[in-house]
């Protein structure tokens, strides 16, 4: 016969983990996102872009000016967020995709990511490993595409759960493809992304989590058909 506590507690621990997030977490959320475009300080067309629609999103609760922005510290992100392992993941994935709007993530930005790894406690192997590779490799050596796999995969995990953070992901990844650019990381340009959105390297990560994101709000009931 079974002990009724101990199936609760059996079926209980076999539900999965879906982190919810508090008005704090969300606007420590996008501070820090806008704290990483602006980190290398070259403000690209892409991530002005960006920085209108976090600025003006409903997620956010107010409206706020650049020159009025002001970043927030590794230490202050890490209070806001808590210690929950899940969302300082999920905070850090759309940080490097953030640093990669423009097609460079440069060491700038990577430093002050490092920072919030540490100051959340989190380790991230897919960039460790890719900053480790490209700076043991010689300075004119051509990397090949698959470089990225680890950084696709570690991105490829991140779950949808969260109705602000669904709106905030459709409305910062664009519906149509990108243009054409080169890719740099770490300051050494990796390849060059064609207008061909089929081989963009990041592209099937960034509509994967696009279409998660509609998926759910239309789940939830919400008319997506403003992200079509």
């Amino acid at each position: 016969m079974p002990i009724p506590a101990l199936t609760a507690y059996t079926e209980l621990s076999m539900k999965t983990y879906h982190p919810q997030y508090t008005q704090a977490q969300i606007s420590a959320w996008l501070r820090g996102l806008i704290s990483v475009a602006l980190a290398d300080n070259d403000y690209s067309s892409q991530e002005r872009q960006l920085f209108e629609q976090i600025s003006h999103s409903d997620e956010w609760g107010e409206e706020f000016a650049i020159s009025t922005f002001e970043p927030i510290s590794a230490q202050e992100l890490a209070q806001s967020l808590g210690n929950d392992h899940a969302i300082g993941q999920n905070f850090l994935r759309m940080a490097v995709m953030m640093a990669l709007a423009d097609g460079k993530y440069t060491d700038t930005e990577d430093s002050l990511i490092q920072e919030f790894c540490k100051a959340l406690d989190q380790e991230v192997p897919a960039i460790d490993d890719l900053r480790q590779k490209l700076k043991s490799a010689p300075h004119h050596q051509q990397h090949h595409p698959n470089l990225l796999e680890p950084v696709k995969e570690w991105l490829d995990h991140m779950d949808i759960h969260d109705s602000r953070l669904a709106n905030l992901i459709c409305k910062v990844i664009p519906a149509q493809c990108p243009f054409e650019r080169d890719v740099f990381l770490f300051g050494r340009k990796i390849m060059h992304i064609p207008a061909m959105c089929e081989i963009n390297p990041l592209y099937d990560q960034l509509v994967g989590l696009r279409f998660r994101s509609m998926s759910y709000l239309a789940d939830k009931g919400e008319d997506v058909s403003k992200y079509c």
